[in-house]
């Protein structure tokens, strides 16, 4: 039977396409690509030719081939390989390197097909992710940046180095960067939008905001949406207009990152209000249950295991959960 899969995604504007496939029978012909394709093996073993010998790339290793690289690739043992891999067009990967230089220069070659390099393999993954998932613009930019210079940093034959940015000149960046973040924090900006805001490059942009900030403008973002949508689902706004108003695509846009982010779905932080939401296994989720349903349920004091609140009538007491301080401002 055949078990092979693949999940494919294309950029509409740019040399860039992302592709997740399993193969047990599929076996590539020797060909090559006009871009470079950097892909992480997750799982079995991913057997090719290129460079006139043979390789394998086992779970969590790197491959790097170079433009117009002959190739062939087949599994190299039962049941298949499973694995991610990112082409990426020369022009893009000379932009990411001129703006974190500041100067044209020479394209990198990987002298290696195969590397093992687990944190190569994570940037990779995420970038990857980031790509697929149709993530904000800001957030692309911010990865594919940081995978092509990881790339170029860890196997590159000609590793590019980056322009330094002193303190003072960091935080000056940074505090124009969060600014724009806060004024047009609904926009789909992108990573030339900040930098040309700001008159700088996009690799000093996200380098000095990672400096100050200790996190990504794109991160910065979401967290600032995040706590907007907070304040918006406490002052009693539905949770699909909470989503529209704090810039996420849709409910279950904002419900997927509430929920990396707190713990919880921006349902049972609704309707923790004043009360004590249950999930878990035992069954669904209580956020959607009417207060009656568990009006007759001792209230449990908080330094207490099973114990019921002595002389308080069951189902009263509860205390207000303390309110979010909504989009806060630095």
């Amino acid at each position: 039977m055949n078990e092979d899969w693949t999940r494919y995604w294309r950029s509409p504007n740019r040399p860039l396409e992302a592709m997740h496939a399993h193969f047990t029978s599929h076996a590539y012909h020797r060909h090559s690509h006009d871009t470079y394709s950097f892909g992480v093996t997750e799982s079995g073993l991913q057997a090719f030719h290129c460079r006139g010998g043979a390789h394998t790339s086992t779970p969590g290793m790197v491959l790097a081939l170079n433009p117009d690289e002959p190739h062939d690739g087949h599994a190299g043992a039962e049941p298949g390989f499973t694995y991610r891999i990112i082409h990426i067009g020369p022009d893009l990967v000379r932009s990411v390197l001129s703006d974190a230089t500041g100067a044209p220069g020479a394209l990198p070659l990987f002298p290696k097909p195969v590397v093992d390099a687990p944190d190569l393999a994570a940037t990779l993954r995420r970038l990857h992710t980031v790509l697929t998932s149709g993530a904000p613009r800001l957030d692309t930019d911010e990865a594919l940046h940081s995978a092509v210079l990881s790339m170029v940093r860890g196997g590159a034959a000609t590793p590019s180095p980056t322009t330094p940015v002193s303190s003072h000149d960091a935080r000056r960046v940074a505090r124009h960067v969060r600014s724009i973040l806060h004024e047009r924090l609904t926009e789909d900006l992108d990573s030339d939008d900040l930098a040309d805001a700001v008159g700088r490059s996009r690799h000093t942009v996200h380098r000095a905001f990672r400096a100050v900030e200790g996190m990504a403008p794109g991160d910065y973002r979401r967290q600032l949406r995040l706590r907007r949508a907070r304040t918006l689902i406490t002052a009693g706004a539905p949770l699909a207009e909470a989503a529209a108003h704090a810039g996420f695509a849709d409910q279950s846009h904002l419900t997927r990152w509430f929920t990396r982010y707190y713990g919880v779905t921006p349902g049972v932080y609704r309707a923790a209000r004043g009360r004590v939401v249950r999930t878990g296994p035992e069954g669904a989720s209580r956020e959607h249950l009417p207060r009656r349903a568990t009006s007759g349920v001792h209230r449990k004091r908080p330094d207490t295991d099973d114990q019921p609140v002595p002389g308080r009538r069951p189902g009263t007491g509860a205390g207000k959960l303390n309110s979010p301080k909504g989009t806060e401002g630095r």
